[in-house]
């Protein structure tokens, strides 16, 4: 379970909190969803969530350990091997093809051959078993957010990240997306949460965290 007590985060001492005394929990297993208008704070939240922004008040709690007191190796091990992460950009290696981008977190671990046919199965699931060996120069921008969308899943993780994942992607691409989310959901148990602006996908999520000016 992830639960945050009364978060709240500022960008410098005096200014407006951008995230105001929040509290809530995340189950094991819940699919969540964060709306919201723009500026209203979905992409802060995400990364406080998600161990990636770890200057803040309060507390967030991975069942019942606090990420602020997590050491170097102790918070690389959880994001390593539990959490995947989904930015709005695509962040791939231009050097290596699109099985060898949705395979690095495996590199890491010395896992990569254990993972190859599942990297494959992956590319399949978003439509990409064609482009295995294409690097990201040779992918259009959608092809290349579908690619760091199977890396993020490939090692199974316990909780995945996502923020606008269907942003750069074309509505057919991005509902492939979605049920592949709730696919690994029903199938492995990931938690999955995820920030977008449209309201289509906001409501595939069984629960919605609606951001207003930094609250709930």
């Amino acid at each position: 379970m992830i639960s945050a007590t009364r978060i709240v985060k500022r960008f410098n001492k005096n200014g407006r909190a951008i995230i105001n005394d929040i509290s809530f929990d995340i189950a094991n297993g819940e699919i969540v969803s964060i709306i919201g208008r723009s500026g209203s704070g979905k992409s802060t939240l995400l990364y406080m969530i998600s161990t990636l922004d770890r200057s803040f008040d309060g507390e967030v709690l991975y069942n019942s350990k606090s990420i602020k007191k997590m050491g170097v190796e102790e918070i690389h091990s959880l994001r390593n091997l539990n959490i995947g992460f989904v930015f709005q950009f695509h962040y791939l290696l231009s050097e290596l093809t699109a099985l060898e981008n949705v395979l690095l977190p495996c590199r890491k671990l010395g896992m990569t051959e254990d993972h190859k046919s599942f990297a494959k199965y992956l590319l399949k699931e978003v439509g990409l078993e064609d482009k295995e060996d294409s690097v990201p120069g040779s992918l259009s921008g959608g092809e290349q957010q579908r690619v760091a969308i199977a890396r993020a899943l490939i090692l199974k993780p316990a909780y995945v990240f996502a923020d606008e994942p269907t942003g750069n992607l074309d509505p057919l691409s991005g509902e492939t997306v979605m049920k592949l989310f709730f696919k690994f959901n029903k199938e492995f148990g990931t938690s999955i949460v995820y920030v977008t602006h449209d309201q289509d996908f906001a409501s595939m999520a069984p629960r919605k965290i609606h951001l207003v000016e930094g609250k709930i």
